[in-house]
């Protein structure tokens, strides 16, 4: 593969870190009204998935209720005073356009980050705030632009007063760090564990949203079917189900499992994930940690993302899969829009 293709997956990994600096710019000159006393963003899919890590690095300093709507129309009655950030990259997601056209309706402020379609079409017909992603970004899928949105959203958060100018220092500083971590070899390394085997990842509360993203890049970029779930949620439910009979034994034997382990985890979080590998171990369960590599949290989790794009790049390689392409998407649609 040509890592100078500007469409490849190799060229999106290795350009992640430079995506954040772009992303600020492109929202520092948005104006929002700093009369705002709730968040709302609506957004699905990968266009979803930076909301969920700007709020769990973020929640201390957001003083307004927060909420992620994945949906149609608006989960509940909005005001004047509630700012909608309505997310498609392409601009033509039904459910975020239904969010944001319910949100004009009831007289809510409305903000939209796209590279175009009917949602850029909206937002230029009612003058809302309005983010272009940049030209460079159209050539990616969404999962694969997280820099991008995760900069822009806390750009337009302070510019709302919502978050202090510090926050994209945070973001320039761990994007900086990113540039020295070298994951490839690691990403790699997973992937070759992964082969004929169907990947459970597992983190701490704290890290949720990471092992949600990565079991999406592997869906997505792989093609292989991938799960998550937290700790210690999983250890009162899940984990049950392979504790099996000898007639479901063979069933288990297709995981490998994943525990994102960050040294700052509660103890008792880090004695579960210790104890729930010796339990699979004893029942011929494969399993590994992963550390969190990183000084503070945007670190870890910047880093985090970065690996399971490599391990999902390295496993789509393997299956000779095409990591851009959705064709099931698309398919699905096309079938949905009839």
């Amino acid at each position: 593969m040509n890592p100078k293709d500007p469409s490849d997956m190799y060229s999106m990994i290795v350009g992640y870190p430079e995506q954040f600096a772009k992303g600020l710019a492109l929202a520092k000159n948005i104006h929002l009204s700093p009369d705002i006393n709730e968040i709302i963003i609506a957004g699905i899919g990968g266009s979803a998935l930076s909301p969920d890590l700007v709020y769990a690095f973020f929640q201390q300093d957001i003083r307004v209720p927060f909420s992620i709507h994945r949906s149609y129309d608006l989960p509940k009655p909005v005001s004047p005073q509630t700012l909608v950030i309505a997310i498609s990259f392409s601009g033509n997601t039904e459910e975020t356009i239904s969010a944001a056209a319910a949100a004009l309706k009831q007289g809510a402020q409305v903000a939209v980050i796209t590279t175009g379609g009917k949602l850029s079409e909206l937002a230029i017909a009612n003058s809302l705030p309005l983010v272009w992603l940049t030209k460079e970004s159209e050539n990616f899928q969404p999962r694969m632009s997280s820099g991008y949105v995760i900069a822009v959203l806390t750009q337009l958060l302070i510019n709302a007063n919502i978050l202090p100018e510090s926050a994209a220092t945070a973001l320039i500083t761990a994007a900086t760090a990113l540039r020295q971590i070298r994951l490839a070899e690691t990403g790699q390394q997973i992937a070759h564990q992964l082969v004929g085997l169907t990947p459970l990842i597992y983190a701490s509360d704290n890290y949720w949203p990471v092992a949600r993203i990565a079991k999406i890049k592997i869906n997505e970029n792989s093609k292989v079917p991938c799960f998550w779930n937290i700790i210690p949620e999983m250890n009162h439910n899940e984990m049950i189900s392979f504790d099996t009979t000898k007639s479901a034994a063979s069933l288990s034997k297709h995981f490998y499992f994943i525990l994102l382990k960050d040294k700052d985890d509660h103890s008792q979080i880090t004695k579960r994930m210790d104890v729930l590998r010796k339990l699979f171990a004893k029942r011929g369960l494969r399993s590994e940690v992963v550390l969190l590599n990183g000084k503070n949290a945007w670190e870890k989790i910047f880093s985090s993302i970065m690996l399971a794009d490599w391990t999902s790049y390295y496993t789509a390689r393997h299956y000779h899969a095409e990591p851009e392409k959705v064709g099931m998407v698309e398919e699905f649609k096309k079938l949905i829009a009839k």
